[in-house]
């Protein structure tokens, strides 16, 4: 038994300086957002669940609404990695990868509900209480877009004669807009969710794309 504590106390030790560890109670509390909503979470609960001291989490985390910002800072990420995903497709056409981040915008909001409205919810932005980490990724998110809708309207799929970065905020008003209709299920059905997607596209796109 005494060995068996010895050799695993150098392996968390280097967790906690790697970042290992901070990782495991990330995804841990991404979890446990899931699970309970954000009310059931908190750094003493999450520190039972990983299994580690409940001062562990101290070490990354100064408190609840920095652990929040971590998880809604690893769902940007996430949604980073969908669109390059779709935007690294050869074989997709400008037109077609545009359709494709639509569904994959509206598909990724409503798997994931409460990563979701942590990213972009009351919660964190509301409160102004944004880490600089989780701005550091969330602004260049939208900037990307707006680079996105540039680039659209160079290749003749979106309308060039918009401002584009008046078209790149009321295109994402839109996506997020419908996100919340589906997600609250007010006026929207996820069983609808291919029909109005291609509405909202065909509002957009142009109709020779």
């Amino acid at each position: 038994m005494n060995t068996k504590t010895i050799e695993r106390s150098p392996d968390l030790k280097k967790q906690y300086h790697h970042g290992d560890l901070r990782n495991k109670l990330v995804q841990a509390a991404t979890e446990m957002l899931v699970e309970s909503g954000i009310e059931g979470l908190s750094l003493r609960k999450l520190a039972d669940r990983v299994g580690v001291s409940r001062t562990a989490p101290y070490h990354h985390f100064k408190d609840k609404n920095a652990l929040l910002c971590a998880i809604a800072q690893s769902g940007f990420l996430r949604w980073q990695s969908v669109l390059e995903g779709i935007l690294q497709k050869p074989v997709l056409s400008e037109a077609e990868k545009y359709r494709a981040m639509v569904k994959a915008y509206l598909q990724y909001a409503t798997e994931s509900p409460e990563i979701y409205e942590l990213m972009f919810g009351r919660t964190i932005w509301k409160s102004e209480s944004a880490t600089p980490d989780l701005k550091s990724v969330a602004y260049p998110c939208f900037q990307n877009h707006v680079e996105l809708v540039r680039r659209w309207q160079a290749e003749g799929v979106l309308a060039a004669t918009e401002d584009s970065l008046r078209l790149a905020q009321v295109s994402w008003a839109t996506m997020h807009g419908l996100a919340r209709l589906l997600i609250d299920g007010v006026y929207a059905d996820v069983a609808h969710l291919d029909d109005m997607c291609d509405c909202l596209i065909n509002s957009f796109i142009k109709s020779n794309s």
